[in-house]
């Protein structure tokens, strides 16, 4: 029997809501919260079952072309190389330059925290999402929904404006990376190389459709770990094994801002629940698998080029352990540019598709359809802003790092989470993901809380210093 829709059987009411119908987004206003129902959701277009059989939540709705009206579910694969290429992007550069004071040992234990803390944050994500969209009863529920539902107005401002602050100033980043590569490779100007790159991923994202977006992510991912292996089999060749045991775990927590927004992928876990249709079987899989291969590639990269630089791990005397490397090896630099370009890109695709999407339900536009207007909103301003000083690449992930990622994915997860599950307005239609209760949300949210007061503690020691 085919598989072409969900019906979904409100527990508390007998008329079933069909997934055929695209219901426009909502913002539900605090305090006049609906109850929300579980649903017992079917797999056949033609099977009705009745409120009292048993449940088979395997998916909320059913994804539909609106031109065919054919089913086209979400591909696993597909989401697990959108999350792996997302968080693939510039942060893994600056990595060992934040962890070499620490050592690698030591950094590597920070790596492997952090890793765990982010996807602890983004299994969170994914259950306050899919609830909300059992609350409206369609997909593309962003975090502006989320955070109104849970939160309230004063959750909505401020996860709006951390939410715009980390995408932007990201965007700014790669763009401008991205920029240079390509110049120094064309010899063409700066706006020209910006430009190109904006128009050519942007309208990928814009014009793609989730299967060739996911093609597109697939090969930029696979050319990465071709890129990578290149580099780590190059550069490997001077590794001293000795040096990976050096150890300075007091130097450690200097590098969470950098080594946190490597990890950052929670933007698109609203467009994976919606692509996957509210399977948090496969979400859970997308998350962890997807989240996983950086985190390799995180681990074998920062030992190689703390390991190849004699001296360096448990110093603060290098600047760039990467630029101290591709000046004593000439051949690592074109393979260095390969990679930085290909990381780059996947980032870049996966935060343009997850702001898209935030604009385009904070400006409460129908979901189901690409508008494209949160597209220029998107697009249009990283462009201009990275043309306006060529050096912002570090500057923005230096901000984005200590201020952005650890409040927004970090702290709200967790809060929003909190008062979804003890809030006595409702019951949330899909048990939690995350086990622990309230010890492991007082963790996630202490953890997160304790980085940022550290981080405003240095950098006003620090002003203070200068004047």
């Amino acid at each position: 029997m085919a598989l072409i829709s969900a019906h979904c059987y409100p527990l508390l009411r007998p008329s079933s809501v069909s997934a055929r119908t695209p219901v426009p987004r909502r913002v539900i206003r605090r305090g006049t919260r609906r109850p929300l129902r579980r649903c017992l959701c079917s797999q056949y277009a033609d099977e009705r079952q009745p409120p009292d059989s048993p449940p088979q939540l395997e998916r909320l709705f059913s994804n539909l072309n609106q031109a065919t009206m054919e089913h086209e579910p979400g591909s696993l694969t597909s989401a697990i190389f959108l999350v792996a290429g997302t968080m693939v992007g510039a942060g893994i550069l600056a990595i060992p330059a934040v962890t070499q004071e620490a050592g690698f040992l030591a950094s590597a234990v920070t790596c492997i925290s952090c890793w765990l803390y982010m996807v602890v944050t983004g299994l969170l994500v994914a259950e306050v999402n899919v609830n909300t969209m059992c609350e409206l009863g369609s997909g593309g529920v962003s975090l502006v929904s989320m955070a109104m539902r849970t939160l309230g107005t004063f959750g909505v401002r401020t996860t709006c404006l951390s939410y715009l602050f980390i995408h932007y100033t990201l965007l700014v980043a790669y763009v401008a990376r991205s920029s240079d590569i390509i110049t120094d490779l064309l010899g063409i100007p700066l706006w020209e190389s910006a430009t190109l790159f904006s128009l050519a991923f942007g309208g990928i994202c814009y014009f793609g459709s989730q299967r060739l977006i996911g093609a597109v992510n697939g090969f930029l991912v696979v050319g990465i770990l071709m890129s990578f292996t290149s580099l780590v089999v190059v550069a490997s060749a001077n590794l001293q094994w000795s040096s990976l045991l050096e150890a300075n775990f007091a130097a450690a927590p200097q590098s969470i801002p950098i080594i946190a927004l490597s990890f950052v992928y929670q933007n698109v876990v609203p467009v994976l629940c919606t692509n996957l249709e509210g399977d948090l079987s496969k979400v859970r899989t997308a998350i962890i698998a997807g989240t996983a291969i950086p985190l390799a590639l995180f681990l074998v990269w920062d030992g190689v080029i703390l390991g190849t630089l004699p001296g360096i791990a448990g110093s603060s005397t290098v600047s760039d352990p990467l630029e101290l490397l591709r000046s004593s090896n000439g051949i690592v630099g074109p393979i260095v540019e390969a990679f930085s370009f290909l990381a780059i890109g996947t980032s870049y695709i996966g935060f343009v598709l997850g702001l898209s999407d935030f604009l385009a339900d904070l400006l409460k536009l129908p979901s189901g359809q690409n508008k494209p207007l949160p597209y220029l909103l998107t697009l249009l301003p990283p462009l201009f802003l990275s043309l306006l000083d060529p050096e912002i690449f570090f500057k923005a992930l230096d901000f984005a790092g200590t201020y952005g990622v650890l409040v927004l994915f970090g702290v709200f997860p967790a809060a929003m989470s909190w008062s979804e599950r003890y809030s006595d307005e409702s019951e949330a239609p899909v048990p939690p993901i995350v086990p622990g209760g309230k010890l492991t949300l007082s963790v996630v949210l202490g953890g997160a809380l304790l980085v940022i007061v550290s981080e405003v503690i240095k950098d006003v020691m620090q002003l203070q210093g200068l004047l």
